[in-house]
């Protein structure tokens, strides 16, 4: 038992988890303070005055960009808490288990997980579901004028999501490389 913990519980794999541990607790700061700054839904402030980031408070039953929103009622929980509760599971228990993670790609495993548990915490305990307030204003991109309203934990799953892929396609080529000399 000793040795299980010593090979799966180390500094280079406990370490990460602080930022799952901040961004857990940085977004539900934030989700706190707008919900108390304006509980009911809407702008709430235009942050560079210019149109490009507003701060406007809406809700979101559903998962990104709404999707899943016209589900039935008793397939949401399984749906929205139940399968991303198995999915970080299991990426908990990979993240312990395995050690071909990079540092990078530990780190932004890490983030991953604190923002799916972020957004799953409000799942659980905001009945109107989860509190999203950032705005951003993409100039017609994807034929839409603003991106889809999100929150700390939604950037921190996308921008984790994103070094990771990014890293899973460079490590390979560097390991080929390596194998080459």
């Amino acid at each position: 038992m000793k040795s299980f913990i010593k090979e799966n519980f180390t500094k280079e794999k406990i370490l990460p988890l602080s930022l799952t541990a901040f961004i857990i607790l940085l977004d539900q700061i934030t989700k706190a303070i707008i919900v108390n700054i304006q509980p009911q839904r809407g702008l709430i402030k235009d942050v560079f005055d210019n149109d490009f980031l507003w701060i406007y408070h809406v809700r979101n039953k559903a998962i990104a960009f709404s999707l899943g929103e016209n589900l039935p009622e008793a397939i949401k929980p399984i749906v929205f808490i139940v399968i991303p509760v198995l999915v970080l599971g299991f990426l908990l228990w990979y993240f312990f288990k395995s050690s071909d993670f990079t540092v990078l790609q530990r780190w932004a495993a890490a983030g991953i997980i604190g923002g799916g548990i972020g957004n799953i915490i409000d799942r659980i305990f905001r009945p109107d579901g989860v509190v999203d307030f950032i705005s951003v204003r993409i100039f017609g991109l994807f034929g839409m004028e603003r991106w889809p309203t999100f929150n700390v934990a939604d950037s921190s799953v996308v921008v984790c999501c994103i070094l990771l892929f990014i890293s899973l396609l460079i490590v390979p080529k560097k390991a080929a490389a390596e194998e080459k000399k």
